[in-house]
């Protein structure tokens, strides 16, 4: 039985190596979506330990407050990156709204400056300053992203970038603007 297996497997591939060749594509998209899950997987940690700080309180035997265990410095400067930028936020997608800010592609905020920007210096230096304070952000963010998941070494901070451009302007609301990877802005689609 198996030697008659053995010699219809051999023939099998033998005319098959006679046939014309198959031309098999590999999409490399399986890989990115990897990483992507292992960035946002990264990100929610960071949100849980957001959340734990803020919520976790334990006392002593004579009622006080127990100091928070220290953490990592990597990881604290993470979770205050984390939380300045929550608070920027809603900031940020009304300026966003506006068109006065949009996400490029390398995965932070750029400035644009408008007819609303022109006529109002104060408008025009706070969507500076928000930019700048968010780009800080994400970028300390996409450093520990890249510190604690795996595949990410010294020069793994463009991969992580790129990873984020795509994600923001994923996530980017209609009519937000969007850099595409030419370096065209547009504004995102309702789609």
């Amino acid at each position: 039985m198996f030697k008659r297996l053995g010699l219809i497997a051999a023939l099998a591939a033998g005319a098959g190596a006679c046939a014309n060749m198959v031309q098999v594509k590999i999409d490399v998209v399986d890989q990115r979506t990897a990483l992507e899950r292992q960035v946002l997987g990264t990100y929610q940690q960071l949100d849980g330990d957001l959340t734990l700080l803020a919520s976790a309180r334990s006392l002593d035997a004579q009622g006080r407050l127990k100091p928070v265990p220290p953490l990592p410095e990597g990881r604290r400067a993470a979770i205050r990156a984390l939380q300045r930028s929550r608070f920027n936020q809603d900031d940020i997608e009304r300026l966003k709204a506006d068109q006065i800010i949009g996400e490029n592609n390398k995965g932070y905020l750029t400035y644009s400056e408008t007819e609303s920007t022109r006529g109002d210096p104060k408008l025009a230096a706070f969507a500076q300053e928000m930019v700048s304070q968010e780009n800080a952000d994400r970028l300390i963010l996409y450093r520990r992203v890249m510190e604690v998941t795996e595949g990410f070494g010294e020069g793994g901070l463009p991969k992580v970038e790129t990873i984020m451009a795509g994600l923001m302007a994923d996530s980017a609301r209609p009519g937000d603007l969007v850099q595409d990877g030419a370096g065209r802005w547009r504004r995102k689609d309702s789609r």
